[in-house]
């Protein structure tokens, strides 16, 4: 890769701490020097049959993202 590509692969699959399921990434911004900056995390579990399962209430990862 030259030094004027850009990665855009994931390097990693985040898991449910549970049940070991791949959950999703969620994108979040953070503020830092007047700039916001992108923060990769892990999004809810969506496994029915884990104890950390989230909700129908809760939103999906892509509508918390624009927060």
């Amino acid at each position: 890769m030259s030094s004027t590509e850009r990665q855009t692969d994931r390097q990693a699959e985040y898991a449910c701490p549970a049940c070991k399921h791949a959950v999703a990434t969620v994108l979040a911004r953070h503020k830092t020097l007047g700039i916001f900056v992108p923060v990769w995390g892990p999004g809810p579990c969506r496994n029915p049959d884990c104890s950390r399962c989230a909700t129908a209430d809760e939103p999906e990862p892509a509508e918390r993202a624009g927060r």
